[in-house]
């Protein structure tokens, strides 16, 4: 996708599921995987004493995929995890324009309730890392609550902009490292998450990576939630507009704009096979747009 790449690559991490199929939308691969199927996959991994590099789980959405075209840090980061669930209903849609029907979404915040309500089940530790201040206490204090056999190993935000400074950035990873947990969950926000993990979470001693997006304010109820009906017919994002639209006016006006060509001129224009991707017409860069996690 992009012709230079000037930093070092992260190691590599693991990628257990090796037989699942994906849809691939603007070159972003994206598992055909149920919710329930997911978990099971990540708990099933973790348990395996032969997967010995941590492996990432992100969720690509519409906003993911648009952003990765001209970014190649997210872009090397979703190609590096070895599990992309469908955390948007856009990307459902896309899968079925494109003919790799996807059958429905898998939020992150609900694939992370599922892990820690099987992990407490087979004894894996937890780290609750970012969101709002106070944010991973109050979220990990919920979840202990509703699972009291989760193993919460630790809870950390750190200050905004921590990845720019080299003092908090090692402090990070020497809390993560003490605690060396199965699972860590990442809210950063997007993409700084997604990044975050792929260039720091390969060199950690942890089981696995999730990013989780905002998934810990709705849990310690910093944010509210959208309602369920919301959930069910994929009009979530659109509570979350009307809730905030000053915030994410940019997301889903320009933003879903942008993904809705970029899936048109993969279905109409493309009129080669993927196993061929020498023969692709050169990938169009955009000009950054200014969209908030």
């Amino acid at each position: 996708m992009f012709s230079t790449r000037e930093s070092t690559q992260p190691p590599e991490v693991s990628k257990p599921f090796k037989t699942l199929r994906r849809c691939t939308i603007s070159e972003v691969p994206v598992d055909c995987i149920t919710l329930e199927n997911a978990a099971k996959h990540i708990i099933t991994a973790l348990r395996q004493p032969s997967i010995i590099a941590p492996f990432l789980i992100m969720g690509p959405n519409a906003q993911l995929i648009t952003l990765a075209q001209k970014d190649p840090r997210l872009y090397n980061a979703l190609l590096a995890a070895a599990l992309n669930v469908p955390d948007g209903i856009s990307v459902v849609l896309a899968s079925r324009l494109l003919g790799n029907k996807i059958d429905a979404r898998a939020p992150g915040g609900e694939l992370m309730e599922l892990l820690c309500r099987d992990a407490a089940m087979h004894g894996l530790s937890a780290f609750f890392l970012g969101g709002l201040p106070e944010a991973a206490s109050g979220a990990a204090l919920q979840l202990q609550r509703r699972y009291p056999g989760l193993y919460v190993a630790g809870a950390y935000c750190p200050p905004l902009g921590f990845e720019n400074d080299p003092i908090e950035s090692v402090h990070v990873r020497e809390v993560i490292a003490e605690a060396a947990p199965d699972l860590l969950f990442v809210a950063l926000g997007a993409p700084k998450q997604e990044i975050w993990m792929h260039e720091n979470c390969p060199t950690l001693p942890i089981g696995a990576a999730m990013s989780v997006g905002a998934a810990f304010d709705t849990q310690a109820g910093l944010r509210k939630r959208a309602p369920g009906w919301t959930h069910k017919v994929g009009l979530e994002w659109l509570y979350r507009f009307a809730v905030e639209p000053r915030r994410l006016w940019r997301r889903y006006l320009i933003g879903n704009a942008q993904f809705i060509y970029l899936v048109l001129r993969q279905r109409f224009l493309w009129s080669v096979e993927r196993e061929d991707p020498s023969t692709l017409p050169p990938k169009i860069v955009h000009e950054p747009l200014s969209i908030e996690p």
